[in-house]
C-alpha cells in the first residue's frame, strides 16, 4: 500500500499503517478483481476497504486453506478462538493482531455495525459442519454473513452523505449475493473437492442431478440445464443490484460498477466455457479486465474533481 494512500486516510500509527498494508495484500493475492476495483476509489477510501475483505479472507483461509493439515475440529477451533478475540476487540476498540487492527480502525472510523462482523463470522463457522443446503432459502441464511455483510459494512465507506444508510443497504446486500452466487456458479468443481454444494439441493432435484452426478465430472444435460438456471437467476440478482450504484458518492461509483461488471463477466465466462465448471476454474481474462478498468479509471479520476 503506497503511503499516499494511508497518508490521505489520516492512517498515522506505524502498526497500524503495517495492519493495513498487510490487508491490502491479501486482497491483492486472492481477490484480484475486487483488489483491482479498489484502486478506482478516492486513495483516502482504498484501506478502508481492503481492510474488510482482508479480514475477510484472513478469516476464510483458516477454514478453507487447501493446505493446512488440521482437521475441521481444528479449524473450528482456531476460528472460534479467533472470533471471540475479534469481537473482543471490536469491544475494546483496540487490537494487537496484524490483521483484526486495521478492521477495528476501520469499524470505528465509519461506525459500521458490529453485528455484520458477528454474521460473518458465523457464516464461516457453517463451512465447518454444513456440506449441502437443502433450499435457496436456508443457502441465503449462509449467504448473508458470507457475502451479503460485506455490501452491507462497505455502505457507510462509499455512500453519498445526503443519501440514509438504509435507502442504500438493500442495493448493497442484493450485489453481494449475486457476487457470491456467481463464485458457487464458477467452483461447482473446486466446492465439491472440499466436500461441499452451495447449489440448493431442490435446484439439484428440479434438473434430475445428485451429489454424484456431480462428482463424476461430467458436464451432460441436466447439469448444463441446471447451471443455465443458476446463472439466470444471479443475473436477475444483479439486475437488482444496479440501480443502487446512483445512491453511491459519484467517486464511490466507477468502483463498484467494475466489481459488477467483473464479477457479471464471470457468468459470461462459465457460458463461453460451456457449463464445464466441473474441472477447470474459469477466469475472466486479463485483456477483459484491462478493457473495463481502464476507461473506468479514467471516468473515476474525473468524479473526484
Amino acid at each position: 500500500m503506497s503511503a499516499r494512500e494511508l497518508d490521505a486516510a489520516g492512517i498515522t500509527d506505524p502498526a497500524l499503517r503495517a495492519s493495513y498494508t498487510a490487508c491490502r495484500a491479501l486482497l491483492a493475492e486472492h481477490g484480484k478483481t475486487y483488489h483491482l476495483a479498489t484502486l478506482l476509489l478516492p486513495p483516502a477510501k482504498r484501506p478502508h476497504v481492503q481492510a474488510l475483505y482482508g479480514f475477510a479472507r484472513y478469516a476464510d483461509e483458516i477454514v478453507d486453506d487447501l493446505a493446512s493439515t488440521q482437521s475441521d475440529e481444528e479449524k473450528a477451533a482456531e476460528l472460534d478462538d479467533f472470533a471471540a478475540q475479534v469481537l473482543a476487540d471490536l469491544k475494546a476498540g483496540d487490537s494487537d493482531h496484524p490483521i483484526t487492527r486495521a478492521l477495528v480502525d476501520t469499524v470505528r472510523r465509519w461506525d459500521i455495525d458490529v453485528r455484520y462482523v458477528e454474521a460473518f463470522l458465523a457464516s464461516m463457522r457453517m463451512d465447518l459442519t454444513v456440506t449441502e443446503y437443502a433450499t435457496y432459502d436456508d443457502l441465503m441464511t449462509y449467504v448473508y454473513g458470507s457475502a451479503a455483510v460485506i455490501g452491507l459494512q462497505m455502505v457507510p465507506i462509499l455512500e453519498h452523505p445526503g443519501v440514509p444508510r438504509a435507502v442504500v443497504e438493500p442495493y448493497a446486500h442484493d450485489l453481494g449475493v449475486a457476487f457470491q452466487l456467481a463464485n458457487f456458479i464458477r467452483d461447482v468443481g473446486e466446492d465439491l473437492r472440499r466436500g461441499r454444494i452451495y447449489l440448493p439441493i431442490e435446484d439439484l432435484a428440479l434438473f434430475g442431478v445428485d451429489r454424484e452426478h456431480l462428482a463424476r465430472g461430467v458436464v451432460d444435460g441436466p447439469i448444463r440445464r441446471l447451471l443455465a438456471f443458476e446463472v439466470a437467476r444471479c443475473r436477475e440478482i444483479y439486475r437488482a443490484a444496479w440501480p443502487g450504484f446512483r445512491l453511491l458518492h459519484p467517486a464511490s461509483q466507477e468502483c463498484m460498477k467494475t466489481a459488477f461488471r467483473l464479477y457479471g463477466g464471470i457468468l459470461d465466462a462459465v457460458e463461453r466455457a460451456d457449463y464445464r465448471v466441473l474441472d477447470r476454474r474459469v477466469a475472466v481474462s486479463d485483456v477483459r479486465r484491462a478493457a473495463v478498468a481502464v476507461p473506468a479509471l479514467v471516468r473515476a479520476v474525473r468524479a473526484r474533481r
